[in-house]
């Protein structure tokens, strides 16, 4: 159940390290497996597919790792704005300590 609420649940905090070790690196190596198992011609389908089934728990966890920093879970909407964006959110998602408060 924990899995779960880790994945779908949009209140809490998440520490750096469950966010790297926990969500992120597996995540990276689902897309490379697909990268390398799945034939060409049905690339599109299964990469997809695996992009459509993360959009969620990238989002919650995401907010969590937010809410760990500080900031509001709409904070990852910063991500949409080109170049700048993406590297700001992971700047402050991956390398950046969470601040002290209470677990949640």
């Amino acid at each position: 159940m924990e899995i779960l609420r880790f994945l779908f649940s949009f209140s809490g905090r998440v520490s750096r390290f469950n966010y790297v070790f926990r969500f992120l690196i597996p995540l990276a190596v689902a897309h490379a497996a697909v990268i390398a198992l799945v034939p060409p011609l049905q690339f599109n389908v299964a990469f997809g597919a695996l992009v459509l089934l993360s959009l969620w728990p990238s989002w919650a966890v995401g907010a969590k790792r937010c809410h760990d920093r500080g900031r509001s879970g709409w904070f990852q909407l910063i991500g949409l704005i080109p170049f700048i964006g993406p590297l700001w959110l992971t700047i402050e998602l991956v390398f950046r300590r969470g601040v002290e408060g209470a677990s949640s």
